[in-house]
């Protein structure tokens, strides 16, 4: 290694390796190796420059450089596949995140579904700098060469691990995390690391931050390595990222599979540029090679232009892979790299500082969304003069000492007037003494921490110690308030132009509304469908995506959609600006809201593990948002074919309600039900008979179960018997029915009155039974949660089920009476739309209306039979003489009847004929009627 510029160098580490280890050693070794990384990645010839992800000090030296070698051809660490949606990036407002999207896969377990992989960009950020230049700059290529979305599944741990199908376990890159809506603006996708640079070896990490002073990796870079390298020139900047490339890499002992996919990734880039290349012959000399600092220092065989070509790259999946531009932000992105919170915004402003200080001027997409414009235009790239030999700029940036930034109290105190401010905004008691003492304490704290000028951290920590004390008056904390004082959680925003075909189409079909629907936060809507029909259709599409997004894109405030009802005025609360991510992720399903819908539903019902209920609710869908015939008969026919699927009676109540409300939707709207509900009804009819009798005995099925079957059962039993079916299949499956639960056996006892085997009396002479019964007493309240569920297939029993309570809290001792209270209550809350009203209404004819008449009141139930009267012979023609004196009804029933006789004229001195001497004899049905008219 004689002759390279970093002899020198290699003889210092020797020195101090042997001074302070005894000797050769490991030690040496590394020190060693991290020279001769750095030694090859300056000597290759295709440039490599060097990046950390966010970071400005890398984005102002991509920016520099680019205008100093004006590359023809850029390689870019980024994914292949994701060179199309580039463009769109001037139809956006950074940070935005380039998103590969599948729902359908082939080729992975289902259980990973769907897949999405993103890969954010800022300004701020050395990555956009080269796609802006290379975009904007005639005759410049940009190439992507990092391995395809596919191949980031592909080589994914969890294939080693098939039985593990958890997606909380990825480690291939960290995902959002945080807690408040913008750090999730990426949801569960993996990141795509591009210059990630942390150390893996938690011992190291925890070594560089306890000597450095500081509390979190991203202060320490800050500190450490942003702003020495904010000034320094592209030699000394791209030698210095190697070396903490390779410093990371030699010390992290890392993950064995993380290792194996970094390797194979940079095999991967080398491969693919190696490839370009040879297609295109051109020279090494005009490319330039961005990468993560920690791939750039690669000991891999296949490294540089010269590599060895042994590696094979694996054909991709048949996986059908959907590519959009998703809003992102600068919380997103911090909790997907694993960064401090606010660490991003402080290095936007840092990067604002860096441009402002040096005159550097960034490459801006031209018509970017949210950027000044340069003022300059893009020139075509020339190549530049031969390379001089690079020169050893490590050994005076190691031997050199720290530069000490002076205290600049203007902008110090500017910081701490307007955290105070801000700080008085949200509710916290401050004044201008907290800021003379934020001022202080900022200055005391970077001297401990031997920091000459306190930095944002510094300052974010005196705000908190001196301003947020040990309470949080409103929203924000003061932390936050720093952060969003020093440049706040930016969210960016993706442009009509570079929205998927469905997103178009939703903001066009909602025009009429006449709001700004691509703005963040919440927007009221008013729809009057009376005086404008043409807010109908806005209506439909508002319905869809209630169904479609997530909670709070479309919240209805006034206005519902059900079986057979529809609104005339509505309300929104739109905020689809907030929710663009899950409206672009829509489009990747389909082109308009009906086709995605009309999918979700068909692949809900023919779902390996699709229910009869799901199946009726699919159903139900179909027909409030598509409208229509043809998909909900197709579905309809899907939910009987399940049906007789069914081993189980899980879903009896859920199925039950569905059903209720499709037959009154259909009996109500069509002349005539469709086929597939009358199958559905013959098919329940029998299936629920069948299980039946198991129900009853089985410990698993619950009381509301088997009383939703026999809701099914007596509820559509008339239509049942219309179509062919035979009550003697329902008759005899109640028969067979020998339930141990008391519940369940009030429940058959209901059953039975029901089919007339078991009379009201002696249904009352069995629960006078079972209270007479002191064995028996302290399981009455089960029976009465009984006979409280049968109401659903039994509402005629209201009267009994309020007798029979009212005896319960006359008669039931305390003891039992008190715990079984809580049973009610809950029964009655879980079916309080069915069964509460039908009590309430019984219970409300049988009680007194006054408090006054309460004392009097005696319960029907406990009334004693009126004494029969006796009905004298004379008393008859009384009864017939009524119909003469008032002929008009019985006329008007005559001529209904065709009768055309008349009247016989009456002869009250006649004896009483046989029907009268008939009542005369047998009088205790006229007893009853007479009992039953006077109790009125």
């Amino acid at each position: 290694m004689t002759g390279t510029p970093f002899t020198a160098l290699r003889g210092q580490l020797h020195e101090a390796a042997a001074e302070f280890a005894g000797g050769a050693d490991a030690l040496e070794g590394i020190l060693l190796g991290l020279v001769d990384d750095v030694d090859r990645a300056v000597a290759e010839p295709l440039e490599i420059f060097p990046v950390c992800h966010h970071s400005p000090a890398s984005a102002l030296a991509m920016a520099r450089r680019l205008r100093e070698k004006q590359p023809k051809v850029v390689y870019l660490e980024l994914c292949e596949d994701m060179a199309p949606l580039l463009t769109e990036l001037r139809n956006c407002r950074l940070p935005v995140a380039v998103q590969a999207f599948a729902s359908d896969i082939e080729g992975f377990p289902q259980g990973w579904a769907p897949l999405s992989v993103v890969a954010p960009l800022t300004e701020a950020s050395a990555e956009y700098q080269a796609v802006a230049y290379a975009l904007d700059t005639p005759g410049v290529e940009l190439v992507l060469v990092d391995r395809s979305s596919d191949h980031v599944f592909q080589w994914d741990a969890r294939h080693d691990r098939a039985d593990d199908p958890v997606r909380e376990d990825v480690t291939e890159t960290g995902t959002a995390t945080g807690t408040e809506a913008e750090a999730a603006l990426h949801g569960e996708a993996v990141g795509v690391e591009i210059g990630d640079l942390r150390p893996r070896f938690a011992e190291l990490e925890e070594h560089l931050l306890r000597h450095g002073k500081v509390r979190h990796w991203s202060e320490w870079w800050h500190q450490y390595v942003e702003v020495p390298l904010g000034d320094s020139d592209h030699d000394t900047y791209r030698q210095v990222m190697f070396l903490i490339g390779s410093l990371f890499r030699r010390l992290a002992p890392g993950d064995g599979d993380r290792v194996r996919v970094d390797e194979d990734r940079e095999r991967y880039m080398w491969t693919r540029m190696r490839e370009h290349l040879a297609a295109t012959g051109t020279d090494p000399a005009d490319c330039l090679y961005v990468c993560g600092a920690f791939h750039a220092a690669s000991r891999v065989d296949e490294f540089g232009v010269h590599g060895g070509d042994g590696f094979e790259i694996s054909p991709r999946t048949a996986t059908t892979w959907q590519y959009g531009l998703i809003p992102s932000s600068n919380t997103a992105i911090e909790a997907q790299f694993g960064l401090a919170s606010g660490s991003v915004s402080i290095a936007a402003t840092q990067w604002a500082k860096n441009l402002k200080r040096t005159g550097v001027k960034p490459y801006r997409l031209e018509g970017q969304a949210g950027t000044k414009k340069t003022g300059t235009k893009a020139t075509a790239a020339t190549a530049l003069p031969t390379a001089t030999p690079a020169e050893d700029r490590l050994s005076g940036f190691l031997q050199r000492p720290p530069v000490l930034d002076t205290l600049d109290e203007t902008e110090l105190l500017g910081w701490s007037v307007d955290i105070v401010r801000a700080a008085r905004r949200n509710g916290y008691l401050a004044s201008t003494a907290d800021a003379i003492a934020v001022f202080e304490t900022s200055i005391l704290l970077a001297g401990m921490r031997d920091r000459a000028k306190p930095t944002p951290y510094d300052f974010q920590d005196a705000a908190v110690t001196c301003i947020e004390k040990d309470s949080v008056p409103g929203r924000r904390d003061v932390r936050r308030l720093v952060e969003n004082m020093m440049g706040g959680d930016r969210i960016g925003q993706v442009g009509y132009e570079a929205l998927p075909p469905l997103a178009r189409d939703v903001h066009d079909r909602l025009a009429p509304l006449e709001l700004n629907l691509q703005q963040r936060g919440v927007r009221r809507a008013l729809l009057d469908m009376t005086s404008r029909p043409e807010l109908r259709a806005c209506s439909d599409v508002l319905w869809m995506l209630r169904r479609l997004m997530p909670h709070g894109a479309a919240r209805p405030v006034m206005g519902e959609r059900r079986l057979g009802e529809r609104s005339i005025q509505e309300s929104w609360d739109l905020a689809l600006g907030t929710h663009q991510r899950a409206l672009i992720e829509l489009g990747y399903e389909g082109v308009s809201l009906e086709q995605v819908l009309e999918q979700r539903l068909r692949r809900t019902a023919y779902g390996p593990r699709a229910t009869t209920a799901e199946v009726l609710a699919a159903v139900e869908d179909a027909t409030l948002y598509l409208g229509g015939r043809r998909l909900a008969d197709e579905l309809g026919t899907r939910a009987l074919d399940v049906l007789a699927g069914e081993r189980t009676v899980d879903g009896a109540p859920e199925v039950l309600r569905r059903v209720r409300g499709l037959l009154a939707y259909y009996r109500t709207s069509e002349p005539v039900l469709p086929p597939w509900i009358e199958s559905f009804v013959r098919t329940g009819y029998a299936h629920y008979c069948t299980l039946l009798p198991t129900a009853f005995r089985d410990e698993d099925a619950t009381v509301g179960q088997v009383a939703a079957m026999l809701g099914f059962l007596f509820s559509m039993e008339s239509l049942a018997l219309s179509l062919g079916c035979d009550r003697t299949q329902l008759e005899l499956a109640v028969a067979q029915a020998h339930p141990k639960d008391p519940a369940k056996t009030a429940l058959l006892w209901a059953a039975q009155v029901q089919l007339g085997t078991l009379s009201r009396g002696e249904l009352r002479a069995r629960c006078d039974e079972l209270l007479a019964n002191p064995l028996v007493v302290p399981s009455y309240p089960r029976y009465l949660s009984g006979f409280v569920h049968a109401l659903e297939p039994v509402p005629g029993l209201a009267d009994v089920v309020v007798e029979a309570v009212s005896n319960a809290f006359g008669r039931l001792p305390d003891a039992v009476l008190l715990p079984w209270l809580p049973v009610l209550i809950t029964t009655l809350r879980s079916h309080a739309a069915e069964l509460a009203p039908l009590l309430i209404r019984e219970a409300g004819r049988i009680f007194p209306a006054r408090l006054e008449a309460l004392d009097t009141w005696v319960p029907p139930w406990h009334r004693q039979p009126a004494t029969p009267r006796a009905v004298t012979a004379a008393a008859a023609p009384r009864g017939a003489a009524l119909l003469p004196a008032h002929p008009t009804t019985c006329d008007a029933l005559a001529e209904l009847l065709g009768c055309a006789e008349g009247w016989t004229a009456a002869d009250v001195s006649a004896p009483a004929g046989p029907r009268a001497a008939l009542l005369a004899t047998h009088p205790a049905t006229v007893d009853a009627l007479a009992c039953v008219l006077t109790a009125r």
